[in-house]
């Protein structure tokens, strides 16, 4: 016999919120979850399986909306291959830029606080943060 855990244990088990697991049902990350009678929900084994996938993708950056591609590439892993690896280079890329972002930001930071120390009036980091700055391609 499958053995069916209620909604409790599994989110003890997976360190996650009842809350949590009900939305991941809601939005339909997870497909429709076992019932008793009495209206409690009851997950296999498989339904485990995809939460734990689910935190997984998160954990490694990817969204809801990209985790439910995931998902649906894992039907048919072998051909969603290509797709799998698209989606991979694209967060690869959102990554380094964001990597280019922090750096910028941090090299900013060191010259505002040597300027801060260098100076004698005003403080040049409340100054900056007065400013409006241009976004790129704006």
């Amino acid at each position: 016999m499958v053995q069916m855990k209620k909604i409790g244990q599994v989110a003890k088990e997976l360190e996650t919120s009842v809350d949590t697991l009900r939305y991941y049902e809601k939005i339909q990350l997870l497909g429709p979850i076992k019932r008793t009678e009495n209206g409690l929900r009851l997950y296999s084994e498989s339904d485990i399986t995809r939460t734990i996938f689910i935190k997984e993708a998160q954990k490694v950056g990817f969204s809801l909306e990209e985790i439910s591609l995931l998902l649906s590439f894992r039907e048919n892993p072998k051909e969603a291959k290509p797709d799998v690896r698209a989606l991979v280079n694209q967060k690869f890329d959102r990554i380094n830029q964001r990597i280019d972002e922090l750096t910028a930001l941090k090299n900013e930071f060191s010259k505002l606080t040597a300027l801060c120390l260098e100076s004698e009036g005003d403080c040049p980091i409340l100054n900056r943060l007065e400013k409006r700055t241009k976004k790129p391609n704006s």
